[in-house]
């Protein structure tokens, strides 16, 4: 436990170190928030209503800015250590290590999440703010449930990048699964939009896959949308089986490895 915790600490400072990337990342999140917020706004108005799909403009406003806010600390694109270990053959020497190999991942993606969380979060969402009349948690409660949730998003986007990663055990080039990644994540997790905006029938699958509890979940406890025991229920449920399947996968991709060139 020991070990874990030191990784995970190791990750967390790590990240004070890239001051540039941080102040860049949050103005492009910034810019993003407010052009997305005001587009959202431009289209409530052109509708006349003070809802759509039951939502209010400053709901769906917020959603925008805690999902500009949760971008890094969740982590959705961009990580492919794993990938990249199997490509090199790193990864072998990694596995006879006397530690477990997903929680040694686990624990240094954790140390980051606080740290963005920090250095990215809650300053990108101070900005929205400023700029926009963001609402306030629906509670005290709905605010711990709402940082409980963002806990296990964390730990449900980290079990989702993985097995993503996993894929390089068969394939050369992980670009096309990084893509479709993205691509399916943006449309179903709500990062775009409420999932309620969906049509029924596409929303009904969206809230039968896991992308939603990485930040629908967390938006729907923060704006009181959804009782905070089963947003945690719904995360710490596919927490366990997306847990249970990577290191099924795992196990069958150590069987099946050949290190690429040689």
């Amino acid at each position: 436990m020991r070990l874990y915790l030191e990784l995970a600490r190791t990750s967390f400072q790590q990240q004070f170190a890239y001051r540039a990337a941080t102040l860049a990342g949050l103005f492009t999140n910034s810019i993003f928030g407010v052009m997305i917020a005001s587009i959202f706004i431009a289209f409530y108005r052109s509708q006349g209503n003070d809802t759509v799909a039951s939502w209010t403009p400053d709901q769906t406003v917020t959603l925008i800015w805690i999902n500009q806010s949760l971008l890094m600390t969740v982590f959705i694109w961009g990580w492919w250590e794993v990938t990249r270990s199997i490509q090199s053959g790193a990864i072998v020497s990694e596995l006879l290590k006397p530690f477990d190999y997903f929680s040694y991942w686990l624990s240094r993606d954790l140390g980051r999440a606080v740290a963005h969380f920090l250095l990215r979060g809650i300053p990108t969402f101070t900005v929205g703010a400023i700029f926009f009349d963001l609402l306030r948690p629906a509670g005290v409660a709905a605010a711990f449930g709402f940082l409980g949730s963002v806990t296990l998003a964390v730990m449900i986007s980290f079990c989702l990048r993985f097995l993503s990663n996993l894929a390089g055990f068969w394939v050369l080039d992980h670009r096309g699964v990084s893509m479709m990644y993205v691509a399916i994540f943006n449309f179903f997790s709500g990062m775009l939009a409420p999932l309620d905006f969906l049509p029924d029938t596409v929303q009904t699958i969206a809230r039968f896959l896991p992308f939603q509890a990485v930040l629908m979940v967390p938006n729907e406890i923060y704006l009181g949308r959804m009782p905070i025991w089963q947003g945690l229920g719904v995360q710490a449920i596919w927490i366990v089986l997306l847990t249970l399947l990577v290191k099924r996968i795992l196990r069958a991709g150590e069987q099946k490895l050949v290190v690429q060139g040689g």
